[in-house]
């Protein structure tokens, strides 16, 4: 999730509201225009009207004849000469509001601001603080959440922010043990990421041999059974790393044979119970760099052990794909100002490339 629609939104709906407001208080093109159609619409009703007064007077008088070829002399009844005459002036005056609104002049930013103003405002509201799609780009999240999953994120879960700039205006909660959260990637806050937060500001988070703890009590932690459907198995490897691009056959080898070496296990933590995925004995916390950093036993168990403690107004965050996942053990904690929305709903699913979304993946993100 490396692009931020909002950077293209926020601009131009600001750069149509000042074109609206300058319009609406100083220019007023759009007024006129609206003035002259609305003219020009009355001006043809008329027209209308007058025309089929003229052909009922014709026809009271027993006279034959086009209305626009009608010849009016003196032996003309009345009736027929004013009808004749309310139709010519009709005319007139539709020609005129014709000539007027093809020549009232709207510029081209008017007519969009007040075209396509009304619904950029609802989407930028909307996108900034109450929900936002994600797109999942890799496997970091399996079993929770697959590549090419489409979620809901809950914007309000974690205090409602401007957009671009992310500074907080209204404070309505903040992250639960559990729950999975998107933030902007602290070493490249224009990327967004999703994990799922494990220790809290003040927290001690220690891990041994599989099992989590927090300030010193375990998480709950069951081995379980779990079967990955094999679609989402062959789709476990990226598409692409660097500048390698990987075809189907080899994604599809690579994930079969790394399900092979898997094993899942439940955890409850907070009011979440969610499933976690190990391959084999790989203990990969033994590369996290930050891990080796702050928690050294990291390398001398060689991944089994460490422990850390959270910074106040920071957060720990783990991919439920633990081996397969680049997270706070590699880079770090998430500043609290860093944090978006609290992912709720998985709403499709659907394969890069012309394939038709699925929706047999949709349900609520525990």
């Amino acid at each position: 999730m490396e692009f931020d629609i909002n950077l293209v939104l926020v601009p131009v709906t600001l750069v149509l509201l000042v074109v609206w407001l300058v319009d609406k208080f100083a220019l007023k093109q759009h007024r006129v225009v609206k003035a002259a159609n609305k003219n020009l619409l009355t001006a043809q009703q008329q027209l209308k009207s007058s025309q089929n007064n003229l052909q009922t007077a014709l026809k009271q008088h027993q006279l034959n004849g086009d209305v626009d070829s009608l010849v009016i002399t003196d032996a003309t009844p009345q009736g027929v000469k004013d009808a004749h005459q309310a139709y010519q002036i009709a005319k007139r005056d539709a020609t005129i509001a014709k000539v007027n609104q093809e020549t009232t002049g709207e510029n081209v930013l008017v007519r969009w601001a007040y075209e396509f103003l009304p619904i950029l405002l609802i989407i930028v509201l909307v996108r900034s603080f109450v929900i936002e799609p994600f797109n999942i780009p890799s496997s970091s999240m399996v079993p929770t959440l697959y590549t090419g999953d489409f979620i809901v994120v809950n914007k309000a879960s974690y205090g409602l922010r401007l957009p671009i700039t992310h500074t907080k205006i209204v404070d309505t909660g903040s992250p639960e043990r559990g729950d999975v959260a998107v933030f902007r990637y602290p070493l490249e806050p224009k990327r967004y990421y999703i994990k799922r937060v494990i220790g809290l500001p003040g927290d001690t988070v220690s891990y041994n041999d599989g099992v989590l703890s927090i300030n010193g009590e375990a998480v709950t932690t069951e081995q379980t059974s779990y079967s990955m459907a094999e679609p989402l198995v062959n789709k476990l490897l990226p598409a692409q790393i660097g500048s390698h691009v990987f075809s189907d056959e080899e994604r599809a080898r690579f994930g079969q044979e790394e399900e092979n070496y898997a094993r899942y296990y439940q955890e409850t933590l907070g009011s979440h119970r969610y499933n976690v995925r190990y391959i084999g004995d790989l203990n990969s916390s033994a590369g996290g760099q930050f891990l080796q950093d702050n928690s050294p036993d990291v390398i001398t168990t060689e991944g089994k052990q460490w422990t850390v403690r959270v910074p106040e107004g920071q957060y720990f965050v783990l991919g439920d794909n633990r081996d397969s996942s680049q997270d706070s053990r590699y880079w770090g904690f998430v500043p609290e100002g860093n944090l978006s929305g609290k992912a709720t709903y998985i709403w499709m699913h659907k394969e890069p490339g012309f394939k038709l979304p699925s929706f047999g993946r949709a349900g609520a993100i525990d």
